[in-house]
């Protein structure tokens, strides 16, 4: 995947272009970029800004449209009209989200785009966004409307929409109970997105959120949850920033139980012929948290792995309980290995089995022919193989199996303690 960032370049890697690229990194995404605007800024203060030129704005543009398949837009900082007309020129025609991220004013104090500017950001920039990610302060200043009771979200994010942005999130809108909330104006609904107050300036929060906005939308096509992705990921890298410099921390967007399942699960889909390895039943990929109590602790595909002709798909979101069988598995097993939290099942055939055994892996297997009648007839028939396979063990598998039976398929299951060996294993023995 292919994702084009526009914005200013910030020296301290704290926002804009520099940000973006760390966050699409660690999300295994290509990121282009395009530069609108060189700041001189740390986490302290911020001292000048310097416009690039229309031509070489333009011969970014064309470099990069010309020559990439691009999945997804985020548009940032464009401080002049200038350069908000040369990009609407250039965006108006292509049929691909683009999230927009209204930056106006730096954390440090320094202004982002020309006040005499914003006007035509409104009529270029706000109608090709499939969604526009203001804060609280943003918001005030598109509207000229500052929210109150009379001026409620909903209000304010109506006529953002009359604008041209086809939906609107107003992020930190509410907090109550040391809880933040986000306001959404979707075409034909409205809701409110919740998370926990974290109370700690930061640099960088609001790249983080729009840049992951942009991903799962070009993901999984669905606003409100590439929302609460967003929304969940911004609290993590605000939880987990760092006084790097003398002033302001920056955000730090650790890889999240999510993120690293996402990443092996693309590392799997790119295997060469693993579509030869996917059953009849198709395959889930799941992790646990650490101990986790059930299968609702653990993250897995609420669909499946599936296989299209000689293509493989991803069919469905990463969800807690997104899984029963694999997830089951995986928890019967990490009750004995607390640190195996990490499974997938793929396709039984004979000459894996064979590999699996010469790379002299910790294999069990169990008889699903031996299955008492109780288990058989509505009883926990993973529970019971998994428990069987493993009773008397003395280390973790890396592979549990079985035969099958008459009208169930057999199943190989890989184990490990994080997704990424996971792969690493399944490497091995296909």
């Amino acid at each position: 995947m292919n994702i084009l960032s526009i914005g200013g370049s910030d020296p301290s890697s704290g926002a804009g272009i520099q940000s973006d690229i760390k966050v699409f990194s660690k999300l295994d995404i290509h990121c282009l970029t395009v530069i609108t605007a060189i700041t001189g800024q740390n986490t302290s203060n911020f001292g000048m800004v310097e416009p690039v030129s229309k031509n070489i704005l333009e011969n970014q543009l064309e470099s990069i449209i010309t020559d990439f398949k691009i999945d997804g837009i985020k548009i940032g900082m464009v401080y002049n009209s200038e350069i908000i007309k040369t990009l609407y020129h250039h965006l108006k025609k292509l049929k691909i989200p683009i999230v927009v991220d209204p930056v106006i004013k730096s954390t440090t104090g320094g202004m982002l785009i020309e006040k005499a500017a914003i006007i035509d950001f409104k009529k270029f920039i706000i109608p090709l966004a499939t969604i526009i990610t203001p804060n609280k302060f943003e918001a005030e200043i598109l509207t000229k409307m500052k929210i109150n009771s009379i001026n409620t979200p909903e209000k304010i994010a109506k006529k953002i929409q009359r604008m041209g942005a086809k939906n609107i999130v107003i992020t930190g809108i509410k907090i109550k109970n040391k809880k933040i909330s986000d306001f959404v104006l979707e075409k034909n609904k409205k809701y409110y997105i919740t998370d926990k107050e974290i109370s700690k300036i930061n640099r960088g929060s609001g790249c983080i959120h729009s840049a992951s906005v942009l991903y799962s939308i070009v993901k999984n096509k669905n606003i409100r949850k590439a929302l609460e992705f967003a929304k969940k990921n911004t609290f993590n890298s605000i939880k987990n920033s760092k006084k790097i410099g003398k002033g302001i921390a920056i955000t730090n967007m650790e890889e999240s139980n999510e993120i690293k399942l996402l990443n092996s699960i693309n590392e799997f889909t790119k295997i060469k012929n693993i579509y030869k390895n996917i059953p009849e039943c198709q395959t889930n990929f799941v992790y646990s948290k650490q101990k986790p109590k059930s299968i609702k602790e653990i993250l897995g595909i609420s669909g499946r792995i599936v296989k299209s002709g000689e293509e493989v798909i991803v069919a469905g979101d990463l969800v807690y309980g997104g899984s029963k069988h694999v997830a089951t598995a995986l928890l019967t097993v990490n009750k004995k290995y607390s640190k195996i939290q990490s499974a997938i099942n793929i396709k039984y055939k004979n000459d894996t089995i064979s590999k699996i055994k010469k790379l002299k892996l910790t294999t069990y297997d169990y008889d699903r022919n031996h299955e008492p009648k109780n288990v058989k007839n509505g009883g926990s028939t993973i529970e019971w193989g998994i428990k069987n396979a493993i009773k008397n063990s003395t280390k973790p598998p890396d592979i549990i199996y079985h035969k099958g039976d008459f009208g169930k398929e057999p199943m190989i299951i890989v184990f490990a303690e994080t997704p990424d060996i996971v792969i690493k294993k399944i490497l091995k023995i296909i």
